[in-house]
């Protein structure tokens, strides 16, 4: 069973349709929208400052989003993708965005709307990735921009896929 936990009075809120996965811990300030999902190992830690999840976020296995106490939040838009065992540090990153497996986010980042962060990617503190963008490398730097019309396709089918499997689950626990 997943680990939700009230930290300094601060209760995790949970939209629609969520799934969390069995060992996800979720505690404190955390507040999530409808159809999001919290894969395996995955770690959400509102204790010291606040994380606010958008609609139809999938934070993908072994992920980690914390904050700096009182100095950096987490802010994550509408129908993103953060990918395998990334780590999300007191960032914002708008809607329609796909951070790829293994990158590290780090405090006072802000990710456009539209923008991907390529596998095993650092992006330093207080980066600006400008809209529609590709960045990648350690440490992260523009690569080109990305076609909005192949980046929305994609980000919203790993969007849409994690509603899928998280439904998956949802069967079986029903059974």
């Amino acid at each position: 069973m997943s680990i939700v936990k009230t930290v300094r009075g601060f209760t995790p809120q949970f939209g629609d349709n969520c799934f969390l996965a069995d060992n996800a811990v979720v505690v404190g300030d955390v507040v999530m929208g409808n159809d999001c999902s919290v894969w395996f190992n995955s770690v959400l830690r509102g204790d010291v400052n606040s994380i606010r999840i958008g609609n139809k976020v999938n934070i993908q296995d072994g992920s980690v989003l914390h904050t700096l106490y009182q100095k950096s939040v987490v802010e994550i838009a509408d129908n993103v993708s953060i990918g395998h065992n990334v780590c999300v540090h007191g960032a914002r990153i708008d809607q329609n965005c796909l951070i790829g497996i293994g990158s590290v986010i780090l405090d006072h980042v802000h990710v456009g709307e539209g923008s991907i962060v390529g596998a095993g990617s650092v992006v330093l503190q207080g980066t600006k990735i400008e809209p529609g963008s590709l960045y990648a490398g350690t440490p992260a730097k523009r690569i080109k921009d990305v076609d909005p019309a192949q980046a929305k396709e994609m980000i919203e089918k790993i969007a849409n896929n994690y509603v899928m499997y998280a439904g998956w689950f949802k069967e079986e626990e029903a059974k």
